[in-house]
């Protein structure tokens, strides 16, 4: 039998189990021009927390009573596709499925020779351009400018500060314990970090690690830990908007400092973004993050939990702080 993992009520807050139902279907069988797919990797992220809500968004939500969808590595283990043959590896975003079928349409083909398939939904996928592209977009590093980011240890997080070392930045990480601080020293080159969880005043430990102010900020968290940052934003400062994990679960909308009048005082700019706003150059930017990888300028981070079934607690994990780098499940 097929295991399938479907939306069984909207979350109120934090996730639980009981938003999740586990049921089993028959494998199926593929027709002409379609393919069965075995899945291998998972990804949980963040975003999908905005997926489980009933509201309009740049996505649609995903509805009640039927399979959750991510990003998914998968294995050809049936092809009746002259495209695809039994053995390939292919990425997309795919039902939460042990088995499905598939025309093979929005599917990539991925090399596992040339890094680990686990890669291809962290650094060399999503979460890797992700960074790349809002950093080099929006943020616009100069050498010598200082940048900070929220949700440092995090999958999107960690890769930002590489790549802003690598564009000559000075880069401080802001995470939720010391064992990330040290990580993000000792593995992602991160210059600086601050442990937001146990530091009183974030607003003042900020402006003593970045005397001059934060030039570049890219937020993956929101609330009050963006707060304390807008409070040492300098001349021309550039905010990147990725996401605000913080407020995902909030039941009401949280009250908090106005951030317009520091916009204006510090002539700064911000501004959200999807990785879609920049589809045309994502090629180009596969190879880079590519190149940078097989040359060891940058590394992957991951937690990787194994089984089917711990696919709804690897997600609700990434709430508790669960993860350093992607949460990926393995099958």
């Amino acid at each position: 039998m097929n295991k399938v993992i479907l939306l069984n009520q909207r979350p109120e807050g934090l996730p639980v189990e009981s938003d999740f139902k586990f049921i089993e279907e028959e494998i199926p069988v593929p027709k002409t021009g379609e393919i069965l797919l075995k899945t291998l990797y998972v990804s949980v992220d963040p975003y999908l927390r905005g997926r489980m809500k009933d509201v309009k968004s740049y996505i649609a939500p995903f509805k009640l009573g039927e399979p959750i969808q991510s990003a998914l590595i998968t294995e050809v283990i049936t092809s009746s596709n002259d495209k695809f043959k039994e053995g390939d590896f292919l990425l997309g975003y795919l039902d939460w499925k042990e088995y499905q079928i598939s025309t093979g349409e929005g599917l990539t083909k991925v090399d596992p020779e040339a890094a680990s398939l686990s890669s291809y939904l962290g650094i060399l996928g999503a979460t890797g351009l992700t960074a790349y592209m809002g950093l080099k977009e929006i943020g616009l590093p100069k050498p010598g400018e200082t940048v900070i980011v929220s949700g440092a240890a995090g999958a999107v997080g960690n890769v930002v500060g590489q790549i802003a070392k690598i564009m000559g930045c000075r880069v401080i990480g802001l995470a939720g314990s010391d064992e990330k601080i040290e990580l993000l020293k000792s593995k992602f080159q991160y210059d600086e970090g601050i442990n937001y969880k146990t530091t009183k005043d974030l607003a003042a430990a900020i402006k003593e690690v970045c005397p001059e102010g934060v030039n570049i900020y890219f937020d993956n968290v929101g609330g009050e830990v963006s707060d304390a940052v807008y409070e040492n934003l300098t001349y021309k400062s550039r905010i990147i908007v990725c996401g605000a994990v913080a407020l995902y679960n909030d039941v009401e909308p949280a009250l908090a400092p106005r951030v317009e009048w520091r916009l204006v005082v510090h002539s700064a700019t911000m501004s959200g973004f999807l990785l879609h706003d920049y589809s045309n150059q994502l090629p180009a930017a596969v190879q880079q993050l590519t190149k940078w990888f097989k040359e060891g300028k940058i590394t992957q981070s991951e937690t990787i939990v194994k089984g089917f079934d711990q696919i709804p607690n690897a997600f609700i994990g990434l709430f508790e702080g669960k993860n350093n780098g992607k949460m990926v499940v393995e099958i």
